[in-house]
């Protein structure tokens, strides 16, 4: 780690496993929906917009976002904190539209290996600007010296965890081949999330008396607040996006039975 550029004590973190395990729930639930809404983003050579920003919003703002702010809440560092609602926000657009952009290139030609790998890298960097983002908007009583090296490998995760996904996307056409792959989804994105809290040493510069005092700020929400919302958020989406999903193929079921 870089030298500590104020007097404070280093925070040993510890994590609720039961929240680790939530935050992997989400991820997988995100991937699968994402998945699902895939398969219709082209219709013909015209691309479904309504498919895409359910993707895009499935797995960037549920499998991703939703993911990083519970696995945030798993986080326990001895001290109270909380979180930005400009950064907050401005890091769920940042990974909707970063994945919304990368589903759309690719499924122009998804048998395209180079474009699958440009559009998986950008993909990447743009969960990697969410994390990091969020982190940013973290509020607590002190400062996070960061490890450039491991936040390299973190951004690298991220990086073949989105070629994956956007690989995938379109070669999964089964249930069950869904399901295998969105599994598979959740331990790759909860590996970037991890390997980049694992980049950081919180440095608390509070008298221990003090640690727990809620952060004050504008549109500055404590950290029992926003993550737990955020997770009720993310299972409501889902449900919504997965609901939309069902109307249309049944929709276009009883199309084709007409036709």
């Amino acid at each position: 780690m870089n030298e500590l550029k104020q007097v404070g004590e280093i925070l040993q973190p510890t994590y609720e496993m039961g929240l680790v395990a939530l935050s992997y729930c989400i991820s997988v639930l995100g991937a699968f929906v994402a998945l699902t809404a895939a398969q219709r983003i082209r219709s013909g050579r015209e691309i479904n917009w309504l498919n895409l920003l359910a993707a895009g919003t499935a797995l960037g703002g549920i499998g991703v976002w939703s993911m990083h702010f519970t696995g945030m809440l798993a986080l326990n560092l001895g001290m109270a904190s909380g979180y930005a609602g400009l950064e907050t926000v401005v890091s769920l657009i940042a990974a909707v539209a970063a994945t919304c952009i990368a589903l759309a290139y690719v499924a122009h030609n998804p048998a395209d290996t180079p474009r699958v790998l440009g559009a998986g890298a950008l993909l990447g960097l743009g969960v990697a600007v969410m994390h990091y983002l969020g982190m940013f908007g973290m509020r607590f009583p002190g400062y996070i010296v960061w490890s450039w090296s491991v936040i390299a490998l973190s951004v690298l995760i991220a990086m073949v965890a989105a070629s994956a996904a956007l690989w995938l996307a379109y070669r999964t056409r089964s249930l069950a081949a869904r399901g295998v792959a969105a599994a598979i989804m959740g331990v790759a994105v909860c590996s970037m999330h991890y390997t980049g809290m694992a980049a950081a040493d919180f440095v608390c510069t509070s008298p221990a008396g003090e640690r727990f005092a809620t952060p004050q700020g504008f549109l500055v929400f404590s950290a029992m607040e926003l993550p737990l919302l955020t997770a009720i958020a993310a299972i409501g989406m889902a449900v919504l996006i997965g609901y939309d999903q069902v109307l249309q193929r049944a929709y276009g079921g009883a199309q084709a039975r007409r036709g």
